[in-house]
């Protein structure tokens, strides 16, 4: 995780776009994506924790391992199937109970159901545009699906760049769209660059290395 980096630290935070849709652990933008909502990408975004919702309308190619893909398509499976059976049985059950206006379990229903057909949704654009099983070359050439390890400001960071359901807890990730993937997409090892923060500071990025990702 990043460590306090005074004015660059508050620098990178203000950079921080908006989250992709998520119920499960978001993924996360870059260095900057570090505030109190920002869980690890922690996509795209890393497993599973239930989170706030936000649609990213967007259409990419995701890299995921088979075992990623598996795992997403049953829950996806599972959220269109018996998900939504069970939803609707609560809704009926706490439309029963009488005066919706006053009725706090028919109104807590309809906000899980729009979450799960949130994220339905994302699951469903995710997988139909999902690369499987592919890992890209070890050549030390940044790009999604590679494990980067770089010098950020002055701090080193390992991460996947790429989508946040991709891997696991233990590994930070940013999405390639994020100031940090979009500065470092094609970059090899031994590069440097910049980029502007928001607030208009340069923050200088040197990697140091990058190797295909490995569940």
């Amino acid at each position: 995780m990043l460590g306090h980096r005074g004015n660059t630290r508050e620098d990178l935070q203000q950079a921080r776009p908006v989250a992709t849709l998520d119920t499960s652990p978001r993924e996360t933008t870059g260095p900057e994506d570090k505030g109190p909502d920002a869980v690890r990408a922690r996509t795209g975004d890393r497993n599973t924790e239930q989170g706030d919702i936000v649609t990213d309308t967007s259409v990419s190619v995701t890299w995921l391992t088979q075992e990623a893909y598996d795992r997403l398509r049953a829950e996806l499976d599972h959220l269109t199937g018996d998900g939504r059976i069970d939803i609707a049985k609560k809704i009926e059950a706490a439309r029963e109970e009488g005066d919706l206006k006053e009725n706090g379990g028919y109104h807590a229903a309809k906000e899980e159901q729009g979450k799960q057909e949130a994220r339905i949704r994302q699951l469903t654009q995710l997988l139909e545009h999902a690369k499987v099983g592919e890992r890209p070359a070890d050549d030390g050439v940044v790009e999604p699906g590679m494990v980067v390890t770089a010098d950020i400001a002055g701090e080193k960071e390992v991460f996947l760049l790429g989508s946040r359901e991709a891997a696991d807890d233990s590994l930070e990730v940013y999405s390639e769209k994020s100031p940090l993937g979009t500065a470092i997409m094609g970059l090899k090892t031994g590069d440097t660059t910049t980029y502007t923060a928001p607030s208009g500071k340069a923050i200088t990025v040197k990697i140091l290395k990058a190797k295909p990702y490995s569940a």
